[in-house]
């Protein structure tokens, strides 16, 4: 986590009171950022050891969890199993009595999931290191968001939608308020929102949630200005092939052909083999240079550079 990150994450826990006493359960740790009060002295949290069937993921927590596989958490169950337990505590809530869990879990969803699937395979002894905490739903969302914001294995769009239920939620649908709070620029933001406001056939002409990148949602943006009937029917044919794949009927269509496809719908097909564009792209060290004649039309032009931002971004 950044310096900024550190600073908005204590933000976030600055005025919140750490438990009086803990329980039989619970074990003395030092803050995980190891903020500093005005006294200089170190600020102590209690820290609890639970099982993992206890807590519940908070309603809108940015992470599909769902989406948690063996597979994509197999790098912290290895690490889990190699420390022997789990070393930073997920932060969470106290639901009341009554609810379907003791614990909400606002931030610590993929460790929830990998400390269950050590449990579940041969693994018992392992349990759920939490941290308890009082925090408001902006606050919760705002430690949610700090805590993920960096880190690849959230996509981009599960951090849109996040955001977007949040603008409407929390803000007042004020985007100015927003960024404010999350102390990111409104530019940056409106991209993200735009992302999760998409078309659901777009959506669902990707082949999987996890692959679609804000900067697709640029790209498309432009091809909807300009032909959005075309593009939302070639979605939607898309999306029945996608729909088949899913069902296990041949093969996903890739990122790279998805957007090939959708700007040919709004474009035309792109020049074929043989009959070359007059464009060329070099890389040099740390630039790339693209050279172009002055006689090319616009269309064409975009259409280039679309391809060449489709293939970065499908790597």
């Amino acid at each position: 986590m950044s310096k900024r990150h550190n600073a908005i994450f204590d933000d976030v826990l600055k005025d919140l009171p750490a438990p009086a006493t803990p329980d039989r359960g619970g074990a003395r740790f030092l803050k995980r950022t190891n903020a500093l009060s005005e006294s200089g002295e170190r600020e102590e949290k209690v820290l609890r050891w639970v099982d993992p069937a206890r807590c519940v993921m908070w309603s809108r927590h940015n992470r599909a969890y769902d989406l948690l596989t063996e597979e994509n958490c197999r790098d912290l169950i290895d690490s889990l199993k190699a420390q022997g337990q789990q070393e930073f505590p997920a932060i969470v809530r106290k639901l009341p009595v009554g609810q379907d869990g003791e614990y909400e879990v606002i931030c610590g969803a993929r460790r929830h999931f990998a400390v269950t699937w050590l449990r579940a395979n041969n693994y018992p002894q392992f349990r759920y290191l939490i941290e308890v905490r009082d925090l408001t739903d902006e606050e919760a969302f705002r430690l949610a968001d700090i805590e993920n914001r960096d880190r690849a294995d959230l996509s981009d769009y599960e951090r849109a939608c996040d955001y977007l239920q949040a603008l409407g939620a929390y803000y007042g649908g004020k985007q100015k308020t927003m960024a404010a709070r999350l102390e990111v620029s409104e530019a940056w933001l409106s991209r993200y929102l735009h992302l999760a406001r998409l078309p659901k056939a777009i959506i669902d002409a990707w082949p999987r949630i996890t692959e679609i990148r804000e900067l697709h949602a640029r790209q498309i943006r432009v091809m909807l200005q300009d032909g959005e009937d075309k593009v939302l029917a070639e979605a939607e044919r898309i999306a029945a092939e996608q729909g088949k794949a899913r069902a296990g009927q041949g093969g996903y269509v890739a990122v790279p052909k998805v957007l090939s496809r959708l700007k040919a719908a709004v474009y035309g097909s792109a020049p074929k083999a043989g009959k070359p564009s007059g464009i060329t792209v070099q890389k040099r060290g740390n630039r790339i240079r693209f050279e172009f004649p002055a006689s090319i039309g616009e269309a064409e032009l975009r259409s280039a550079l679309d391809d060449y931002l489709s293939g970065r971004a499908g790597k």
